[in-house]
């Protein structure tokens, strides 16, 4: 049986602590029930929410897309011939030649089949074309994709760089020379002194975060040692 609330203190003091601990850790232990509404879900959910959403409205990137007819024999044979042109020249460049002379897009094809303005990464939504702009932010960095099918025909795309996109690019934003003659192709992170809006915001929910599970943790704690407090006086603990 568990000892009065008068007898051994120091005991009645640990029991305290120990029994609250299991609280926390099992909300089941006690409230007696097999299942609990309520999870330390509900308090991470709306974060990773927020931080998504803001990710997603700060993406930016730097694309250049080949318009080319609806043959995917045609669109694969170009595609082919620009890697195996990049193993010797800068990816970029190849890319940006190959625009030049085949593309059907005349409005990027003068400037290397760049969508947007010159060396402005643009947000997520400014292509018109839902596929191009889907292709901005889901291909693999200083890779030729393609062909992608649109109501404009079959594009072949190059991503040089792009913003807050941790888990696709690995913490990378960008494609940069490399090796002696510059030809290869490097992925490198934001240049030095520029901030990284992803870890911006990681550290910024971290510590909301942080504060908020602190105060919800220590009501919690108090609610249950006062709880338990009343069940000692009752000579009603459980065993531990």
């Amino acid at each position: 049986m568990t000892p009065g609330p008068s007898s051994r203190p120091g005991r009645q003091s640990t029991a305290i602590f120990l029994f609250a601990l299991l609280c926390v850790l099992s909300p089941s232990f006690a409230t007696g029930r097999s299942k609990i509404s309520s999870s330390p879900a509900f308090i991470f959910a709306p974060f990773e929410r927020i931080q998504k959403d803001f990710l997603a409205l700060t993406r930016k990137a730097t694309a250049r897309h080949i318009l080319l007819p609806k043959s995917n024999e045609a669109a694969l044979a170009l595609k082919q011939k620009i890697r195996y042109a990049a193993e010797e020249k800068f990816i970029v460049d190849v890319f940006e030649d190959a625009a030049l002379r085949y593309s059907l897009d005349s409005t990027t094809a003068q400037a290397g089949g760049l969508l947007g303005p010159a060396d402005e990464p643009t947000p997520q939504g400014y292509c018109s074309c839902p596929e191009l702009d889907e292709a901005r932010f889901s291909v693999p960095l200083a890779q030729v994709a393609g062909p992608i099918e649109s109501d404009f025909g079959y594009h072949l795309v190059l991503v040089t760089e792009r913003t807050n996109c941790p888990k696709l690019d690995n913490g990378n934003t960008r494609v940069v020379r490399g090796g002696e003659n510059g030809a290869t192709a490097v992925l490198a992170g934001p240049p030095e002194g520029e901030s990284s809006t992803t870890k911006w915001i990681e550290f910024a929910s971290g510590q909301i975060l942080f504060w908020i599970v602190t105060f919800v943790a220590g009501g919690f704690v108090a609610e249950l040692a006062a709880n338990t407090a009343t069940l000692l006086q009752n000579n009603q603990l459980p065993e531990i």
